[in-house]
């Protein structure tokens, strides 16, 4: 195999590797199917130049780009900086309830999609969410607001001895009406998002 192969297929990968993070963070089973057409299509390009070298050659090159991948996940455990600029950072896109409309801009994320990724998740209402992230796999992270974090066996137990102490914990506070990412897809409108993000 000569140095000429060598270095193409490295530069393959790479270039490979920057386009499909320009074209975004999403995982293959979240990817549309002009996308999915668009990556085989890049993958097609990237490949021509290497292309009608023999079986050997193919198998070098499949080699050389097993290897490639393989380094740059060595990289990305060694050097934080490395995993950075290959994969990315979780991105924040609630904090503390509220949307944060510049990181789903920066994401290419509506709120419709926010929303259908944490109806998924169970949750019923943005307000209830104290954090949540977009992960490099593209699939979402969160966290719920004190409050509205499910009882731990540790709650129940504590509230148990309350009851046994004669001691009845206020529940009365609870709301049953409240507006939640829900309602939107049974009454088709929505009064708290933005417009231009949907």
């Amino acid at each position: 195999m000569d140095f000429n192969l060598i270095w193409q297929t490295v530069l393959i990968f790479v270039i490979g590797t920057i386009l499909l993070k320009i074209g975004g963070r999403k995982s293959i089973s979240q990817t549309t199917i002009p996308q999915v057409v668009i990556m085989i299509a890049i993958g097609t390009l990237l490949i021509q130049p290497v292309t009608g070298r023999g079986l050997w050659a193919t198998f070098g090159v499949a080699l050389l780009l097993v290897l490639s991948l393989t380094l740059t996940e060595y990289l990305q455990l060694k050097f934080d900086v490395t995993e950075s600029l290959i994969s990315g950072k979780a991105v924040t896109v609630i904090e503390n309830g509220t949307i944060n409309e510049a990181n789903l801009t920066k994401l290419r994320l509506t709120v419709d999609k926010l929303e259908a990724r944490l109806r998924q998740s169970g949750i019923v209402a943005i307000n209830d969410v104290q954090f949540a992230t977009i992960e490099t796999s593209g699939q979402i992270g969160y966290t719920l607001k004190k409050e509205k974090q499910p009882a731990t066996k540790e709650d129940i137990q504590n509230l148990i001895q309350l009851i046994q102490q004669g001691q009845l914990p206020d529940l009365t506070n609870k709301t049953t009406n409240e507006e939640n990412i829900f309602t939107e897809i049974i009454n088709k409108n929505s009064s708290n998002t933005p417009n231009h993000l949907q």
